[in-house]
């Protein structure tokens, strides 16, 4: 029996109208295996975390096309049967671009992505400051991801994010009613799912489920831990809603504090911490080593006997 695709097995996830679909974000290799190994059913690849890992830089839109690719291509091969959804910015440029990045994205396996309405000099969706394209070129945006993914034959998962809440366009056009007019848009464009970035209460994600209700699509909730949405549970998102929620930062909001202890310590104390010496047999099973040793032996290897 042929293996079912990615995005239709996400699709088939987002079939059942009670259920949300969790997906705790990830950025490496490491990352994607340890949130693997809790059985998560569907991952999130962040573009900050891409950002942060494979350029050491803050999230202002400096990673290119390139950078995500290689990044989701890996990310999804881990494991094929697990969904990913990867974050695509703005799609790399005009409609042109945007239709290579969605039908590149589909052959490197990831299940879905989003497309935003930050101009090209971008920034993560939880800083001040952001700059918003006109209607017009969002949707166009839109339309090209659409049709990239029709003419692909991929079904590849197309949410449509809007960074209106807190941004503004150069006509000064900006606010909850322009988000949500520009998503009610992208509906009847032709995507799969919508994304309301920076929610600011948890009154106000009852109103955005209640304003996009009218078009049947799944909503992404994004969860980021001291940005300006409020953490809201997962059970609680599905009551409310939501149908997806994306927790982009949380394996960074773990790596980076225990990273900075563990190089502290070996500064001050001269030596790695006692409590964290755990081998590089543990390291390494974490990243698959006793799979690969029985893949060696299966075909005849005798090298890690």
């Amino acid at each position: 029996m042929e293996p079912i695709s990615a995005p239709r097995r996400l699709r088939q996830m987002l079939a059942d109208p009670s259920k949300t679909v969790v997906a705790p974000g990830v950025y490496d290799g490491i990352s994607t295996r340890l949130a693997l190994a809790q059985g998560f059913d569907c991952l999130y690849m962040t573009g900050a975390g891409t950002s942060m890992s494979r350029l050491g830089m803050a999230d202002l839109g400096l990673t290119t096309f390139v950078d995500m690719l290689q990044n989701a291509l890996m990310i999804a091969s881990i494991n094929p049967s697990v969904p990913v959804i990867a974050d695509a910015d703005t799609g790399y440029g005009g409609p042109i671009n945007v239709a290579h990045t969605v039908k590149s994205y589909a052959r490197a396996g990831v299940a879905g992505l989003h497309i935003e309405d930050q101009v090209q000099e971008k920034r993560c969706g939880h800083l001040s400051g952001k700059l918003l394209v006109s209607r017009e070129v969002y949707y166009n945006r839109l339309r090209a991801a659409c049709k990239a993914r029709d003419e692909s034959g991929s079904g590849i998962v197309i949410i449509a994010r809007t960074d209106a809440r807190a941004g503004k366009d150069n006509e000064g056009n900006g606010g909850f009613e322009e988000a949500a007019e520009r998503l009610k848009a992208a509906a009847e464009i032709g995507v799969d799912g919508l994304f309301f970035e920076a929610i600011q209460s948890e009154d106000e994600a009852k109103q955005v489920i209640e304003k996009l209700s009218g078009t049947k699509l799944p909503v992404l909730l994004n969860m980021v831990p001291g940005g300006r949405t409020p953490i809201i549970a997962n059970s609680e998102a599905n009551k409310i809603g939501f149908r997806i929620v994306i927790w982009p930062t949380m394996g960074l909001e773990a790596v980076v504090p225990a990273l900075q202890g563990a190089y502290a310590s070996l500064k001050q104390t001269d030596r790695s911490p006692p409590d964290q010496q755990i081998g590089p047999g543990a390291l390494f099973e974490t990243c698959g080593l006793k799979d690969l040793m029985d893949f060696d032996e299966s075909v005849g290897g005798k090298a890690y006997k």
